[in-house]
């Protein structure tokens, strides 16, 4: 099986490197030094990684062959995919491989049926479930363990404890006023 392992970002330097956005929570693995990775678009690849460091924050990598930043800035916005044996789990047990979670019902706590997972959105703040409901909708929910309370692969669903609001539109208003107008 193929995932996403990273995006290649612009050029740094004039020596070939890249920076790239990081898609993995195993970067040190997928990413190393002698990887090789297939890429999309497939005519750019397939790219070994010769050198990775980090600087500032953000990873840099240098492939064999791509000497000059020319040759660099050629690779940008390419996605960099890993082969991985689609039984291996990650180390953590409460991590997950997008293909792990692609196609899994959600539910509520109370078993409510919310939809199914279509797409796995990765934003620096969270990952977002973008989940299609059975009237062809879609609802975005946060993958945070506050809403996300469960994974159960074997069972094939996700359940959810969702705030008014997130799945509907019966939303609760707090506010700090009393009901009878007064002031303090």
């Amino acid at each position: 099986m193929q995932l996403v392992v990273a995006r290649v970002g612009r050029a740094h330097g004039i020596k070939g490197e890249v920076t790239v956005e990081v898609r993995t929570d195993e970067p040190e693995v997928r990413l190393a030094p002698g990887a090789v990775l297939a890429t999309d678009p497939a005519s750019t690849g397939p790219l070994t990684i010769e050198t990775g460091r980090v600087h500032s924050g953000r990873l840099l990598l240098r492939f064999e062959g791509v000497r000059d930043r020319t040759a660099a800035e050629a690779l940008r916005n390419t996605l960099l995919i890993a082969d991985v044996d689609p039984d291996e789990q990650p180390e953590d047990p409460d991590e997950y491989y997008d293909h792990q979670l692609m196609d899994l019902d959600v539910v509520t706590k109370d078993g409510d049926e919310v939809g199914r997972i279509t797409e796995i959105s990765h934003l620096p703040a969270q990952d977002l479930f973008v989940v299609e409901r059975p009237d062809g909708t879609e609802v975005m929910i946060p993958f945070v363990e506050e809403i996300v309370i469960e994974i159960d692969l074997d069972e094939q669903r996700a359940v959810i404890d969702p705030p008014p609001g997130l799945i509907d539109d019966r939303a609760e208003i707090a506010s700090s006023r009393d009901s009878t107008g007064e002031e303090a």
